[in-house]
């Protein structure tokens, strides 16, 4: 078996950075499940590469329960957050349909600004929902469950070596921390002279 060089993202030559990733959809990714699993490709965004896309990914490339769950948890979150965006709660910041109808009222030209992140908020949502609506639909056919998801964390988890030594640095990182905290130059008293020079 040829060795895994890390692949993605792909980066020009020039950038001292190397890839993070090893990824090859015709390879990992069995036939039935490629189209899925590339359309959620190209939903992503940085963030949501790490948060969303790689467990999906892992998902549907070893079949883990565990994995679906941390996939339901934050496309959900995704989900919600997109509805949020289209909807566009005035003095929220977004620009959905509701501040983008009452800005017609005020300021047209802002309006027809504010239409097109509208529009594709709303885009991203339907799509979104589709897709998670069909991840469902599959894990549920396939006998995926919540019990399934706890059975694999607790069986297989906290037994992982890299999982292990994560956990060991974080603790160890948090105690080395609590104990090199610096003493603070001030009293927990205040001291209040004033001088009476005027």
């Amino acid at each position: 078996m040829a060795e895994r060089v890390n692949n993605f993202p792909p980066l020009p030559k020039f950038i001292p950075l190397k890839p993070c990733f090893y990824q090859d959809f015709e390879a990992d990714i069995p036939p039935q499940h490629l189209s899925m699993t590339k359309r959620l490709y190209y939903l992503f965004t940085p963030c949501s590469y790490v948060c969303w896309f790689r467990p999906i990914y892992k998902a549907f490339k070893t079949d883990s329960s565990f994995s679906f769950m941390a996939f339901f948890f934050t496309f959900m979150a995704q989900l919600v957050i997109s509805i949020i965006q289209a909807v566009g709660i005035p003095g929220w910041g977004i620009c959905g349909w509701i501040a983008t109808i009452s800005f017609f009222g005020t300021n047209v030209g802002s309006a027809v600004v504010m239409l097109i992140p509208t529009i594709m908020f709303t885009v991203v949502a339907v799509f979104s929902f589709i897709a998670l609506s069909m991840v469902h639909k599959f894990y549920r056919g396939s006998g995926g469950s919540f019990s399934k998801a706890q059975e694999e964390w607790t069986t297989g988890a906290w037994k992982n070596p890299h999982v292990q030594q994560a956990a060991q640095n974080a603790a160890m990182g948090a105690a080395q921390g609590a104990m090199n905290q610096p003493q603070t130059q001030y009293s927990a008293t205040p001291n209040y002279t004033y001088s009476n020079e005027m």
